[in-house]
């Protein structure tokens, strides 16, 4: 397997001359020297509510625009600094009032809008823990997260309690606080209409809780391959990391208007759609809609997005929409774009460039690490497909290991585990109330992250799979990553999905699931020739065995293709009980 770009697209020569190269921002960036010297600011304290908004304010700022809210349909509302801190100040009063300890977890079950950011940054001023929640997650997947995280207080809306929450909440006996947000005047029995409590709360201007750098500031979960969610615990030390990355890695600066369309619910939408534009002091859009592509390139075009942080499943819909709606929009102040959520397929990289002028820069990261690791910077060559290079401060490595013993890979292109050198400030700091398994997960100083990759001779590291994805075949190790890019390339294909199945001669055979474009059509033609390019492409002994044709294919919550739940299908399993078959979010 070579650590080449997939379909040996062209490198992408580094688009802004006046960011700074790769080596000067390894050289100049120290992540523990920027965390001592913020404690050293502030007396040894650390909130991230302080760091996203009252500094702010008390540097004079507080007049100057936060977010822009768009509603789903409506005008826009805009949010200074001041208000920010004025709404989160009330939302800490509420829970002050009501007696909810320091270190309590505050739940939020809510989409996009005010009520969230007045939750989360009160949540923190208060002293207290925040875990935010995908709206569109059914009443089992609530209380399973809620009853893990003990939860003291949930923040949601009256559709979503009486449909989620209100027929278990009675199992929840520490469950104390249910503020609803837009309640109306017939709320459900032991709630509490949030608009009306912020606006006799008072509290404006109160100290903001003494918290540390270690004390626990979120708690994110992430699925598990036992099924059962794992909380992975992060501490008010990580803002340093978030702040870091945005200007290191999306060259975020306090001038632009940015734009992070990732779902409240998961981290990427916490760490990069909350904490690190509004500690950058960058104004931020806000979107309540769901996806639509012409909304989306007028957001684009009217609020002047500079920059634009989204994923590959929505970078994928936009490709299959066609060029011709992009070039209908003057999309000329897009100066960085980039991606998060899954690997990036060459492909989407090099249709960025050709449409936006500039390529989707594509990084990694996971729920557990906290901020991005390894990424493609605005100062760096791009290889269409690769995951860039290590974020400044942060070691990484491919690696071998047997038992406790971590022997890093040197051999250019060469596959194993990716691992990260422990200790950065944003790294989770245990899986809640699960000791052991937050050990299986270090070894030898290493956090081993359960990812298979490779490195280049120039250093770029190259996303090879899921240890648990990877197909083996007669002999082979296949990265399901590496066959879709493949067949994306394919001009009939949207979307592809991989997996391997049994095989008494092989071990393992390809298959692929493929959804087609727009003007292709399932049939025997169309098969015979998506595979005969992949096996040109990629030889017999990698190709796809067979392809079968999907209109849509599974996804998790977070929009990765979920490869177990086809493989599941494919062999006849049981669908009831998916939640084994499906990696992390």
């Amino acid at each position: 397997m070579q650590a080449t770009t997939a379909g040996d697209f062209p490198i992408l020569r580094k688009d802004d001359p006046s960011a700074p190269d790769y080596d000067t921002l390894r050289a100049e960036v120290d992540l523990h020297r920027e965390l001592d010297g913020l404690l050293a600011m502030r007396g040894g304290r650390l909130n991230i509510a302080y760091e996203a908004v009252r500094h702010h304010v008390e540097d004079g700022r507080g007049d100057r625009r936060a977010i822009r809210f768009l509603p789903a349909s409506g005008p826009p509302r805009d949010f200074t600094y001041s208000d920010l801190d004025r709404l989160s100040d009330r939302f800490a009063a509420i829970l002050r009032a009501h007696g909810i300890a320091h270190g309590s977890t505050v739940f939020s079950l809510l989409g996009r809008g005010p009520a969230l950011y007045a939750a989360i940054l009160g949540t923190w001023k208060a002293g207290c823990v925040f875990s935010p929640l995908f709206s569109a997650f059914g009443p089992e997947p609530v209380r399973a997260r809620m009853t893990i995280g003990d939860a003291r207080v949930l923040v949601t809306t009256e559709t979503f309690y009486r449909r989620k929450v209100m027929t278990w909440r009675d199992e929840m006996p520490g469950l104390s606080l249910v503020l609803l947000a837009g309640g109306g005047d017939d709320l459900p029995a032991g709630t509490l209409d949030l608009e009306a409590a912020l606006e006799d709360a008072g509290g404006e201007g109160a100290e903001i809780a003494a918290t540390g750098p270690e004390d626990p500031a979120l708690l994110h979960f992430t699925s598990g391959t036992t099924g059962k969610p794992k909380g992975a615990v992060h501490v008010h030390a990580a803002v340093v990391v978030h702040r870091m990355t945005a200007r290191a890695v999306l060259n975020l600066h306090g001038a632009d208007t940015y734009w992070c369309t990732a779902d409240p619910g998961w981290v990427t939408g916490t760490s990069y759609g909350i904490v690190a534009p509004l500690v950058s002091g960058a104004p931020m859009i806000v979107d309540e809609a769901e996806f639509d592509a012409e909304r989306w390139y007028t957001i684009l075009e009217r609020e002047g997005v500079t920059v634009w942080y989204t994923a590959p499943t929505a970078i994928r819909m936009l490709m299959k929409l066609g060029e011709d709606v992009a070039r209908g929009h003057d999309l000329s102040r897009l100066r960085f774009l980039a991606s998060v959520g899954e690997p990036l397929n060459p492909e989407a990289v090099v249709w960025s460039q050709r449409v936006f002028g500039k390529p989707f820069h594509d990084n990694w990261w996971q729920t557990e690490t906290g901020g991005i690791m390894i990424a493609n910077y605005a100062g760096m060559d791009v290889k269409p497909g690769s995951m860039g290079k290590p974020v400044p401060g942060i070691e990484a490595a491919v690696v071998s290991r047997e038992g406790e013993r971590v022997t890093p890979v040197t051999t250019p292109d060469t596959s194993g585990e990716l691992a990260l050198k422990a200790g950065w400030p944003s790294m989770f700091r245990r899986y809640l109330n699960e000791p052991e398994r937050t050990a299986k997960c270090f070894a030898d100083g290493w956090y081993l992250t359960g990812d298979l990759a490779m490195r280049d001779g120039d250093g770029y590291f190259w996303f090879v799979g899921r240890a648990d994805d990877v197909i083996k075949s007669s002999g082979h190790l296949i990265g399901p990553f590496e066959v879709e890019s493949i067949l994306m390339e394919h001009p009939a294909v949207a979307e592809a999905g991989v997996i391997g199945l049994p095989d008494p001669v092989a071990g393992e055979v390809v298959k692929a699931f493929v959804s087609l474009k727009p003007g292709h059509e399932p049939s025997e033609e169309t098969k015979r020739d998506i595979l005969g390019h992949a096996r040109k492409r990629l030889g017999r002994a990698v190709a796809p065995r067979d392809i079968a044709f999907r209109d849509t294919l599974p996804r998790t919550r977070s929009g990765k293709i979920m490869r177990r739940l086809l493989k599941a299908r494919e062999l006849g399993l049981p669908e009831g009980d998916t939640s084994t078959l499906e990696g992390g979010a």
